[in-house]
């Protein structure tokens, strides 16, 4: 028996959703986390489509259907429900109705994530472990969502010490890149800046050899600011 090809590997990328449409067709549990997930990063509008109207009594859900840029419609997906699209999520309960939406999809070239039959459609949401500002994404390529989600919590706690660091170079780097100076002097101090122990004093919660080093590294211009860069970090 031949061994199917082997798919080709997924391009990662982290996307913008601010001013794109999204849909979503299917409201069981998939479908609701999908939502939840779009929700939180600020799309333009998701039309939420279903065969059956939500509980009433489900107040988590109603929540999230009555916020402003979400619009509910009791029916199935037609092909003219693509027009404007970015992303469509095929989550119905019905293995048949989620591969004819995902055709449909890639009949008008859109994106679509098919919840039963992922090959139907062209990507998948990885786990995603957020620690503000930082955001890791991991994918084992459909082989196992449960060790996915086992490593998104690792993840988190491995994130934790590191989003101290990547709040500081963020408050950082804009102050360092307004006094004008040359490209390559600001690469080398922001190598600099990587390659310190400032990640694990802010771990450790040692705000004064934090302050001290950033006395002795950054331009004296910036000194003034030293005390709200190491203010409240996360």
């Amino acid at each position: 028996m031949e061994t199917p090809a082997a798919r080709p590997a997924f391009y990662p990328l982290f996307l913008s959703l601010e001013g794109m449409r999204c849909l979503v067709a299917g409201l069981g549990q998939v479908g609701r986390r999908k939502l939840e997930g779009l929700l939180a990063c600020g799309p333009a509008f998701v039309l939420v489509l279903d065969i059956d109207e939500p509980s009433p009594g489900d107040t988590a859900l109603q929540d999230l259907l009555r916020q402003g840029n979400v619009r509910f419609e009791r029916r199935a997906c037609v092909e003219n429900d693509m027009q404007g699209m970015a992303l469509v999520f095929a989550t119905t309960g019905n293995d048949a109705e989620n591969r004819r939406i995902a055709a449909i999809c890639r009949r008008n070239g859109v994106l679509c994530n098919c919840a039963s039959a992922p090959e139907e459609g062209n990507f998948q949401v990885p786990a995603v472990a957020r620690k503000t500002p930082l955001a890791a994404a991991l994918s084992t390529g459909g082989a196992s969502p449960a060790l996915a989600r086992r490593w998104k919590g690792e993840l988190v706690c491995w994130l934790a010490p590191r989003a101290r660091m990547a709040c500081l170079m963020g408050r950082l780097r804009p102050l360092v890149l307004a006094l004008g100076g040359e490209t390559g002097q600001n690469t080398e101090l922001f190598r600099k800046l990587a390659a310190s122990p400032l990640q694990q004093w802010l771990e450790e919660k040692e705000m004064e050899n934090c302050r001290q080093w950033l006395l002795a590294e950054l331009p004296t211009e910036l000194h003034a600011h030293i005390a709200e860069l190491l203010y409240d970090l996360p």
